[in-house]
């Protein structure tokens, strides 16, 4: 995956893979959200102003957001597998992508919500009752209720294979260090997937406790 993203690519094929990647971890996404919603496919294939309304919300608000997280994640890990000191500590790096992809990932989310209510009308076109969905809708994200989390996976297809190759990298060049302790034992690549897949779902309950305290926090 590095000679996809790195970043002696020039720019404009930077940006087609990373949308190409987008779209390919968002699409089958919303396949599975429409076919386990009860009733959702029926009512888009009716067409008419609901499956407008759905495809503007992919639009500007899906396809904007997975692919400026995935952009941001790609261009911070090509950069930091650049120099030898990130790359003998690839959770510093990792830890960096996660907290970058949590501010990307909620602030998108405002400033989008914000800016439907003024060019599209929605939330009655109050921009303060656009803002105070966000947290709400960020909680349930993790729990694949919405649109949101739909985006959410989305974005994680992109950081699973990224962390465990980092990790896997890590152990191999350090089998004394962390986390090559922990792998001593295992399938280095299994165990990678494992660390990887714990990291991300570290990440998914931040994003839901922040979400859930932000929304508590607006009600007040």
């Amino acid at each position: 995956m590095n000679r996809y993203f790195a970043t002696d690519m020039p720019s404009g094929r930077f940006l087609r893979n990373t949308l190409a990647f987008s779209l390919l971890s968002l699409l089958p996404l919303l396949l599975l959200y429409i076919s386990l919603t009860s009733g959702f496919a029926a009512h888009l294939l009716q067409g008419g102003p609901a499956l407008g309304r759905f495809l503007r919300q992919v639009i500007t608000n899906g396809l904007p957001v997975v692919f400026l997280v995935n952009y941001l994640s790609f261009f911070l890990l090509a950069r930091g597998r650049d120099h030898e000191k990130a790359q003998a500590k690839p959770f510093r790096l990792i830890l960096i992508d996660l907290l970058a992809r949590l501010a990307t990932f909620i602030l998108l989310h405002a400033v989008i919500y914000v800016a439907s209510a003024g060019w599209f009308g929605s939330f009655g076109g109050d921009r303060m009752t656009a803002l105070s969905v966000v947290g709400p809708t960020l909680a349930r994200a993790a729990h694949f209720e919405n649109l949101s989390g739909v985006y959410l996976y989305a974005t994680l297809i992109s950081a699973l294979p990224l962390y465990t190759v980092a990790i896997a990298e890590a152990a191999e060049a350090d089998p004394t260090g962390f986390p090559g302790k922990i792998m001593h034992n295992l399938p280095k690549r299994a165990a990678a997937i494992l660390i990887a897949a714990a990291l991300c779902g570290v990440f998914l309950l931040t994003l839901t406790v922040f979400a859930t305290g932000l929304s508590d926090l607006l009600e007040r």
